[in-house]
């Protein structure tokens, strides 16, 4: 069902730290030819501090945990890779499309390829206005044992109601270096989060102690503020204006989330792509140090 990529093939045989990456964010959440660039830079983080990348996708139906140079470049630029999460995968299996995953399909298949540390930007969550419009991203961190390194949820979202949803899956949201639970654009959305950690060894630590109480059957949420975050007068008023557009153009369900990160992209003249890819950056050697500590 798996193929490895030599690099991750390799780094299984000698018990080396591995992260999983998504690649929904190299296909559907940045410009070309900027994702390539971008995807190749994170996966050159993680090695650089000491843990193997492991980009995630399927190619032609196949499902791969790290992708060669020319599968990345195919991710990065093929206008027919389509986006899918876990409900979609057995469906992109039987009909060999090439498909990108989203943040639930990514910790699903790094937790079938043994792999415990995952570095994405924003979770999912519930919708604004909607409390039955629940991103598949809260279903996954309540069913699968592994570590997810993000910047919070899009600011988009109903965050409140993310993290009393978070706190009803008995899912662990753990602030590091911060006791704000950060608003992906900005590091502060306003809420405050209950356990704070300050190293990766600290996280672990609370890795192991969980297999220990048996309570470790479902997601450690690992928030990281990003560190220069958006003009907050600048993103409220691009939010409002997005929020009403999406409205007046009737735009609902799933097609809301891609429109508002366009909505950011263009009216902040690019400071919403900055943040953005600080925030992957940034999460993604913070998830390779955790890796690496998890060895230890």
């Amino acid at each position: 069902m798996i193929k490895y990529s030599a690099e991750v093939s390799a780094a299984r045989s000698a018990g080396k730290p591995i992260v999983a990456l998504e690649s929904t964010i190299i296909s559907h959440g940045l410009p070309r030819p900027k994702n390539l660039e971008v995807a190749r830079e994170v996966e050159e983080i993680v090695r650089s501090a000491g843990a193997v990348p492991a980009t995630i996708a399927l190619i032609d139906g196949v499902i791969h945990v790290g992708l060669e140079e020319d599968q990345l470049i195919r991710i990065a630029t093929d206008d027919s890779v389509v986006k899918a999460s876990t409900r979609d995968l057995a469906i992109i299996e039987m009909t060999k499309q090439s498909a990108a995953t989203t943040v639930a399909a990514t910790a699903h298949i790094a937790k079938l390829a043994g792999v415990d540390v995952f570095a994405t930007g924003g979770l999912g969550g519930v919708h604004r206005g909607h409390s039955y419009d629940e991103s598949a991203d809260l279903t996954a961190l309540s069913q699968l044992e592994i570590i997810i390194v993000c910047a919070g949820v899009k600011s988009i979202l109903d965050v409140a109601g993310t993290l009393e949803r978070l706190e009803t899956y008995s899912v662990p949201v753990l602030g590091y270096k911060t006791n704000k639970f950060p608003g992906f654009y900005l590091t502060d959305s306003g809420f405050e989060i209950e356990h704070r950690v300050d190293s990766p060894a600290e996280i672990a630590a609370i890795w192991k102690n969980r297999a220990d109480l048996k309570t470790n059957d479902r997601a450690i949420v690992v928030t990281n503020p990003v560190a220069n975050q958006m003009n907050p007068a600048l993103h409220d008023e691009i939010l409002n204006s997005g929020l009403a557009a999406a409205a007046a153009n009737h735009i609902v369900g799933k097609a809301v989330t891609p429109f508002l990160l366009e909505h950011f992209h263009t009216a902040s003249k690019g400071e919403s792509l900055r943040v953005n890819i600080d925030i992957i950056k940034s999460n993604s050697q913070l998830a390779a140090e955790i890796a690496v500590a998890l060895k230890k």
